[in-house]
């Protein structure tokens, strides 16, 4: 979540004038996140998130986030619903952007999870890839091992420093990358931000919008780098515990595992690289809060140094 496309009162009033969702009381931007624009909105019936799509969102993927989000709702997953307008649409433009606005979610995230938190959000990743698993909608995922060649290319000669391992870690990775794994639709940013709590239970996931068509153990070497890492080594104990979690409801063959590694330096490239760009490619009047690219600099060497060694007990 972030600020990119500034709003004002009148135009957010417009906005929800065509909505059956009450008379605005309060409206502010939410600086957390790096991708697309929200707003947290409070109206007179409820409380609700209006979403801007900006930067690496296509026009054509929002359709497929809104039938995502409204199956997962309809299935009994935690989070926000997507909500339809007097036209009964979930899509709009605002400023010739597509924009949504979504039931909002009670709770807050945490920047550090502790060993029982990771086994439950394992727990509904699983139940979550469990009903994915069944969904024919399709998205390719436009963040994949080609596309992070593309950002460094763009990166590369800006951060010269960062270059030469960057592209070591790169080599390797698609060096041993695996074929096909068992497949499906993944939420593929499941980092604390976007991991709610309440009163200490689990309380929902949000911001489905980098969601594509994926092999499962990517979604779980995503989570260990972003829940999982302690410092400069993964946490050996919060790794098994998000892996028992997560196979308490769905199985995973064990074949596969022999993966986790190098998907775990993938995941990790992936967000370097990202990182790495948006560091040096977002506007300077956008109301954000920059993520720092060097922890994943660590992570893709710790990841790079055991390949070969278990990362869980």
């Amino acid at each position: 979540m972030a600020v990119f496309t500034n709003l004002t009162k009148l135009e957010i009033k417009k906005i929800i004038e065509k909505y059956n969702i009450g008379d605005l009381i309060k409206f502010y931007g939410i600086k957390e996140g790096i991708e697309n624009t929200n707003y947290f909105i409070k109206t007179s019936k409820n409380k609700f998130i209006l979403t801007i799509f900006e930067k690496r969102v296509k026009n054509r993927d929002v359709p497929y986030f809104v039938k995502l989000m409204d199956i997962m709702h309809a299935k009994g997953l935690k989070c926000p619903k997507p909500i339809q307008n007097i036209h009964n649409n979930s899509i709009f433009k605002i400023k010739r952007k597509p924009a949504i606005i979504v039931s909002f979610l009670e709770g807050k995230s945490k920047k550090k999870l502790n060993n029982n938190e990771c086994f439950n959000v394992g727990k509904e990743i699983g139940k979550f890839h469990k009903i994915s698993s069944k969904l024919k909608i399709k998205r390719r995922n436009t963040l994949d091992s080609t596309t992070w060649t593309k950002i460094y290319n763009q990166t590369k000669d800006i951060y010269p420093k960062y270059a030469l391992k960057l592209k070591k870690y790169l080599k390797v990775y698609k060096k041993y990358k695996p074929g096909n794994l068992t497949n499906g639709i993944i939420h593929a940013d499941l980092f604390p931000d976007n991991i709610f709590f309440k009163n200490n239970k689990f309380a929902g996931f949000i911001d489905f919008y980098f969601s594509c068509n994926e092999n499962f153990l990517y979604e779980l070497a995503v989570c260990i780098n972003a829940l999982c890492f302690d410092k400069k080594t993964v946490n050996k104990i919060k790794t098994k515990k998000l892996i028992d979690g997560y196979r308490s409801v769905k199985k995973i063959k064990i074949s596969e595992f022999n993966y986790l590694n190098i998907l775990c330096l993938g995941a990790a490239i992936r967000f370097f690289v990202t990182r790495l760009y948006d560091l040096g490619n977002t506007p300077q009047n956008a109301k954000i809060k920059k993520k720092n690219p060097k922890e994943y600099l660590l992570r893709m060497e710790y990841f790079y140094n055991n390949l070969n060694n278990k990362i869980y007990d």
